[in-house]
């Protein structure tokens, strides 16, 4: 039984650590935050390709670094724009590198 219950624990461990991480929680991240303006396959949406968002398939998106794509999610960008700053509302240092690795694929 007690061996049953360490296994049980190490296996909720394991998920405690690893269900963050994975592609389906950026994913949620990306839905709830950025899918308005960058369109949920990221090629931007009507009301973001008038505001000025690139499609995320788009070489100057493509060439960008990771930390350049986080500074553009927390800061706005060059621009630090507040409009687009997303470190004040509500996404952590954390998602924005995830969010990052998250952009990258929707080409």
């Amino acid at each position: 039984m007690k061996k049953v219950i360490l296994a049980v624990l190490v296996i909720a461990i394991g998920l405690f650590f690893a269900l963050p991480n994975l592609s389906w929680a950026q994913e949620d991240v990306y839905k709830a935050k950025c899918a308005a303006c960058h369109g949920a396959d990221g090629k931007g949406s009507a009301a973001g390709l008038k505001m000025g968002a690139l499609p995320f398939s788009s070489p100057a998106v493509q060439k960008m670094s990771d930390a350049e794509l986080v500074d553009f999610i927390e800061n706005g960008g060059p621009q630090k724009k507040a409009m687009h700053a997303f470190a004040n509302k509500g996404v952590s240092a954390g998602d924005a590198a995830k969010l990052a690795t998250y952009v990258k694929t929707l080409k």
